[in-house]
């Protein structure tokens, strides 16, 4: 079967490189599939899940936006902030959470509501990443 490389990275970090059968990314205007020989493309990424498939293998990214290129024999996403499902800390991203929506509720003066909303959002796709990574290993398990 043909594969592709994958990096993803951000500004710190290469967070995943790897040669893999298909990519599924957040897109602006949606959900987009990229398997081998895709045609060239350049899009936008929104904050989400992205999900890579190799073999049998699924892993999940969570990303908070950037750029997504499909180039002939790779596909490279340069993220604004990525983590791989099985590093993130779900206490910290549970409190992040908590705080966030705390901020929202209360609005102290001075508050930065598109800040606190991004953060809110950062901290539920983070959560909702972890989520569906077990959800996936529990039903490769079951078959």
């Amino acid at each position: 079967m043909a594969t592709f490389k994958l990096d993803v990275v951000t500004a710190e970090r290469v967070v995943y490189s790897d040669d893999v059968d298909m990519v599924v990314a957040p897109g602006v205007e949606g959900q987009l599939g990229i398997l081998p020989h895709h045609a060239p493309l350049m899009t936008m990424l929104q904050p989400g899940e992205l999900l890579v498939k190799k073999g049998t293998e699924e892993s999940c990214i969570a990303i908070t936006g950037g750029y997504l290129e499909v180039r002939p024999d790779r596909v490279v996403v340069l993220a604004d902030a990525a983590e791989r499902a099985e590093d993130i800390d779900v206490c910290r991203a549970e409190e992040a959470m908590k705080r966030a929506q705390q901020r929202l509720k209360e609005r102290p003066t001075g508050l930065d509501a598109t800040r606190a909303e991004a953060a809110l959002r950062r901290a539920f796709i983070r959560l909702q990443t972890v989520e569906k990574a077990k959800q996936r290993r529990a039903r490769l398990h079951r078959k």
